[in-house]
């Protein structure tokens, strides 16, 4: 196992990851930290929680000249939550090295944001949107910016921020060295990476590094009009410490949320339709255990970090393995075990197919407690059916057979007066 001395990381830095926790390099950093201090272009790709923030501040905070009181390095991320998570590893590795940074995205007042720019903060990370709304003010100057990472590039693409990603990058310096870090490689990206990089080295992290042995993963056949039962059943037998429900639309997880708040659960939602000081509010709960469930979109629960998730549920089924490692990826965390539950209707088992092939495994079907109590009720009255059978063809058996010919000679007699009395109408 390589350590961080030996990736060449500082005696400052390496005392800063101690007071962290941090003690060995995830296959991420082993690889992509010697390749970016070497100040080469990198394009890395790697699922959510193998250690990528790390992986591109540790070189970038070796490489920053404390000194110099401008914007030397940008980290551009997708979503509010993933740039704040990023800030608090900075600001922790900041404080040991005595390198500023600042954190920017919307939502927050730009008029504070102005001023803290005035104090040249020298590592900067934000969204793309408010990047370039301070860009179009002129209150931010990224000619000197020569170190320049996209986190999760792939999500950058889906929100359609890419052109927006084209603009900063043509406003750093002419000789920045480029990261690229994605969970997947779309032609779109591939193109990026073509026209700003230059030489770059290739680095690829297999999924079984994130697939987690401690993670439980079931899939429940669902129908679409039993699906809030179904999960309410799961919630009461499994008894959750803190449990993410995944949707995939906002309209999704605010109806969930209903529903949940309804059945006297203590549900909220994560979406991109609440405003920055709503989305803090709602994880600052979960994280203390005020809500037991949080039903999300992928969008809004990008790059979460939270402890104590026991359980995830995909309420509807990811489209592709990625998602899906992304969202089990929130439980199982630091060691701990977890449970990733997955809802497949009957038309679905293609989407389940294309998963468990992108992740190398085959996922365990497993029946909720009320259909197996409908299995054994069957099961029960099949039985009870099959004796009452059983005791009508017994009785019949041990019937006399004198009381046989009477019955027999009953139904004759019977038969021939009905006879008479038809001729006689006639």
């Amino acid at each position: 196992m390589t350590t961080f001395r030996e990736l060449g990381v500082s005696e400052v830095l390496l005392d800063a990851l101690r007071n962290m926790g941090i003690k060995e390099p995830t296959p991420v950093q082993e690889q992509a930290i010697p390749v970016v201090r070497a100040g080469r272009d990198a394009i890395v790709q790697a699922q959510t929680g193998t250690g990528k923030t790390l992986a591109f501040l540790l070189p970038i905070f070796m490489k920053i000249k404390s000194q110099a009181d401008v914007a030397q390095a940008l980290v551009v991320t997708p979503t509010r939550e993933l740039a704040i998570q990023i800030a608090k590893v900075a600001a922790q590795l900041g404080r040991a090295t005595d390198i500023s940074s600042l954190v920017i995205y919307g939502g927050q007042d730009i008029e504070r944001q102005k001023l803290r720019l005035r104090r040249h903060p020298q590592i900067i990370i934000g969204t793309p949107g408010r990047l370039l709304d301070h860009m179009r003010r002129r209150t931010i100057d990224l000619s000197q910016v020569n170190k320049v990472v996209l986190d999760e590039a792939d999500e950058m693409l889906k929100l359609g921020f890419i052109e927006d990603v084209e603009t900063l990058l043509k406003n750093t310096a002419a000789d920045r060295q480029l990261g690229l870090f994605s969970a997947t490689m779309p032609d779109r990206v591939k193109a990026l990476a073509r026209q700003f990089m230059r030489d770059p080295q290739r680095i690829e992290i297999k999924g079984e590094h994130v697939t987690l042995d401690n993670i439980e993963q079931v899939i429940i056949d669902t129908h679409e009009d039993t699906k809030v039962d179904r999960l309410c059943e799961i919630i009461n037998a499994e008894q959750p410490y803190l449990m993410m429900v995944f949707c995939h639309t906002k309209q999704r997880a605010h109806q969930l949320t209903m529903e949940l708040a309804k059945r006297g659960y203590l549900a909220d939602e994560l979406h991109g339709d609440l405003t920055q000081t709503q989305r803090a509010l709602v994880l600052r709960r979960f994280r203390q255990a005020e809500l037991q469930i949080l039903c999300a979109t992928d969008i809004a629960a990008r790059g979460l970090d939270i402890e104590g998730v026991t359980h995830v549920v995909s309420y509807d089924i990811p489209h592709d393995a990625d998602t899906y490692i992304h969202r089990i990826g929130r439980t199982g965390r630091a060691g701990d075990k977890g449970k990733a539950i997955t809802f497949v209707n009957s038309r679905q088992y293609d989407l389940l197919r294309r998963i468990e092939a992108g992740i190398k495994a085959r996922l365990e079907k497993t029946r909720s407690a009320r259909a197996h109590h409908r299995k054994h009720v069957t099961v029960q009255s099949k039985v009870v059916e099959g004796l009452k059978k059983q005791r009508v063809e017994h009785k019949k058996a041990r019937q006399p057979l004198h009381k046989k010919r009477v019955a027999g000679h009953k139904k004759q007699r019977t038969k021939s007066n009905a006879t008479h009395r038809s001729r006689r109408r006639f």
